[in-house]
């Protein structure tokens, strides 16, 4: 663990993956079909921790492409203004498309409708990898959506071994989406491929069934990778908690009750909430627990990235009362 706390503390990330629109049916608790109006706002899982990151003070870049159009400008200025670094997302003219994603805020029962049609982020390649500098980053987050396809598959890949000779930690966060794979199987194949190259890994009980090839399997395969290469997996279970496991030890955290206004967004605000409390110092069962907070409180608020809290929100909510 030594190997994290050096590395972490530098307090910088590269996020790889997606970053979309998000436009939510307003006002809250109005189904898609019944909308006259929509609030949009900045999505996608990469896109969502990088800006998650950025709120509680860390610096993080997004590596990824973006369409070429209004849509792939409005991302990139939605995410400069949350205060991540766009240098390495680059423009696609050739068709491609950001993601568009139509969303409710509704707890239960809550209806997405998730445009991904020759999808731009799915364009990254080899190339705007090689242009990123790993000497003074922390980590490099990648986001199993873009294992999903060709060339983004290759050039993630080729980041999570840039990054390792560069000495920075590799984090997989396993994201699987179903619509975006060829197969069941070759999701598994690849995502094991990418677990079995990361310091950290973070899945929730189906993900991990994913990768063991069998759901009641899933705790057993999180155990089994810190003691082949991993510094520690979180095995998330939905309200249950999680369990962290560490070569040396295991521990569960539990969730934090709120009134929560949609189910969107938690699993990306506790990858932010956890590295960010790891590069400001706190212990690893601390950093779980700002992951957690960070989580609640996005699906207590409206949208991902608006309702990501900053460092000072993060403390008054886990010092309440």
């Amino acid at each position: 663990m030594r190997r994290l706390w050096q590395r972490i503390a530098l307090n910088r990330f590269v996020v790889l993956g997606r970053v979309g629109m998000d436009l939510y049916a307003d006002p809250p608790g109005t189904r898609i079909e019944d909308a006259q109006r929509y609030v949009s706002a900045v999505g996608g899982s990469a896109g969502n921790i990088a800006v998650g990151l950025a709120r509680q003070g860390a610096q993080a870049a997004l590596l990824s492409c973006v369409s070429d159009d209004a849509v792939g400008r409005y991302c990139l200025a939605e995410l400069a203004r949350y205060g991540v670094d766009t240098r390495h997302c680059r423009s696609e003219g050739s068709g491609l498309r950001n993601s568009l994603a139509v969303v409710e805020t509704i707890p239960q029962d809550a209806q997405t409708v998730l445009y991904r049609n020759g999808a731009a982020d799915f364009a990254l390649d080899v190339s705007a990898v090689a242009a990123v500098d790993f000497a003074n980053v922390a980590a490099l987050v990648v986001t199993g959506t873009a294992l999903a396809c060709e060339p983004s598959r290759a050039a993630s890949f080729a980041a999570m071994a840039q990054a390792r000779a560069a000495g920075a930690l590799v984090v997989l966060d396993i994201d699987y989406r179903a619509y975006s794979w060829p197969s069941v199987a070759e999701a598994a194949q690849v995502c094991r491929k990418a677990a079995q190259a990361s310091d950290i890994v973070i899945g929730n009980d189906d993900e991990f069934g994913l990768l063991a090839g069998d759901y009641a399997r899933g705790a057993a395969y999180a155990r089994a990778l810190v003691s082949e290469n991993a510094l520690f997996t979180v095995y998330k279970r939905g309200g249950l908690g999680c369990t962290t496991f560490t070569p040396d030890f295991s521990f569960d955290t539990g969730i934090f009750a709120v009134n929560a206004l949609k189910p969107m967004g938690a699993g990306d605000g506790f990858m932010a909430g956890l590295l960010a409390g790891l590069a400001a110092g706190h212990a690893l069962e601390a950093a779980v627990k700002r992951g957690a907070a960070t989580a609640a409180i996005i699906v207590a608020g409206i949208g991902c990235a608006p309702a990501s809290p900053d460092t000072a929100a993060l403390d008054q909510f886990l010092n309440r009362p």
